[in-house]
C-alpha cells in the first residue's frame, strides 16, 4: 500500500508541475489576446498583468476597418487555400510515383531531395523574382500563389511516399486487372486512402502559408492592397509611433483560422504523422 500511496504522491507532484509548466508556456499567449482589450496607455503600464481593467473592443473595430484587415484576410483566404490545394496535388502526385515506382536513381533521387531541405529560402528568391516578373505576375495575388505553392516541399512528399509503400501492391494490381490506368488508381483508390496525409499536409501547409511574411512582402511590395494578414501588421507601426494593441487585435484577427482549422482536422492531423512514423 506504501508504494502505491508513493507512486500516487509522485504523479500528483509531475502533474502539478507539468501544470505549472503549461501556465507559462502559454502565459505569452493569453497575454497578447488580453492586450487586444486594453488600451495603448494601459497596455504601456500594466506589465505582465493580464487581464484589462476594462475590454475595449474598439481595438478590433480600428484592426478591421482602419487598418484594412478585412482586405488582408481576403488576400491570405486566397492566397492559403489556393496554395495548399496545389501543393496537396503536387505532393501527392509526387509521393505516389516515388512511393509505388521503382526506377534507376531513385535513391539518389531521395537524397537529393533531403539536401535540399538545408537550402534557405532566402537563397532563391532572386531567380524566382526574376522569373515571375518575366511571367507578368509581379504584383500580383497569382504571382505570391505561384512562388508559395512550387518549390520541393520534401516533407510531404516523404510522408505521401512512406504512406503509399505501406499500402500492399496487391490492391494496385487489383485495380489495373479491373482496367484502371497509374493516374485512375492514384485518384479513385490511393488518394481516398490517404486522408489522413492530407489532412497533415493540409494543416501544416495552411499553417505556414498563413503565416509567411518573407515571400507576401516581396511580391507585393508596390501594392499594399494586396497584403496578407502577416505583412499587414505592418500598417500598425508608423514613423513616431507604434499601435500596440491594435496589433494585438490583428494577431487575434490572425490566429483564429489557424486555431480553428487545427481543431476541426487535429484528429487526421495527429493520425497521419502516427502513421508515418509507425510506417
Amino acid at each position: 500500500m506504501s508504494l502505491i500511496k508513493t507512486f500516487y504522491r509522485w504523479h500528483a507532484v509531475i502533474h502539478l508541475l507539468l501544470t505549472v509548466v503549461c501556465l507559462i508556456w502559454i502565459y505569452p499567449f493569453l497575454w497578447m489576446i488580453f492586450s487586444a482589450f486594453k488600451t495603448n496607455t494601459e497596455y504601456i503600464a500594466s506589465g505582465l498583468r493580464l487581464l484589462p481593467e476594462t475590454f475595449h473592443w474598439d481595438n478590433f473595430v480600428r484592426a478591421w476597418q482602419v487598418a484594412q484587415f478585412s482586405v488582408y484576410l481576403k488576400n491570405s483566404i486566397i492566397v492559403t487555400v489556393a496554395t495548399v490545394l496545389i501543393v496537396i496535388c503536387l505532393s501527392a502526385l509526387a509521393g505516389y510515383a516515388l512511393g509505388r515506382v521503382s526506377f534507376p536513381g531513385k535513391k539518389a533521387l531521395l537524397i537529393i531531395f533531403a539536401a535540399a531541405l538545408f537550402i534557405p529560402k532566402g537563397y532563391t528568391i532572386i531567380p524566382v523574382f526574376q522569373i515571375v516578373k518575366h511571367l507578368g505576375l509581379l504584383n500580383t495575388l497569382s504571382g505570391v500563389i505561384l512562388v508559395e505553392s512550387t518549390g520541393a516541399h520534401i516533407i510531404f512528399i516523404l510522408l505521401f511516399m512512406t504512406f503509399f509503400q505501406t499500402i500492399p501492391k496487391e490492391l494496385g494490381e487489383a485495380s489495373e486487372i479491373d482496367g484502371s490506368g497509374f493516374i485512375r488508381t492514384f485518384g479513385q483508390i490511393m488518394l481516398p486512402l490517404s486522408k489522413p496525409v492530407l489532412a497533415t499536409t493540409g494543416i501544416m501547409q495552411f499553417i505556414f502559408t498563413w503565416n509567411s511574411f518573407f515571400v507576401p512582402l516581396v511580391f507585393t511590395l508596390n501594392r499594399p492592397e494586396l497584403r496578407t494578414l502577416a505583412v499587414g501588421m505592418y500598417s500598425f507601426a508608423g514613423e513616431h509611433s507604434v499601435d500596440y494593441t491594435g496589433m494585438a487585435a490583428g494577431a487575434v484577427i490572425s490566429l483564429v483560422p489557424i486555431m480553428l482549422v487545427f481543431l476541426c482536422f487535429q484528429k487526421y492531423f495527429v493520425e497521419g504523422l502516427a502513421g508515418s512514423v509507425k510506417a
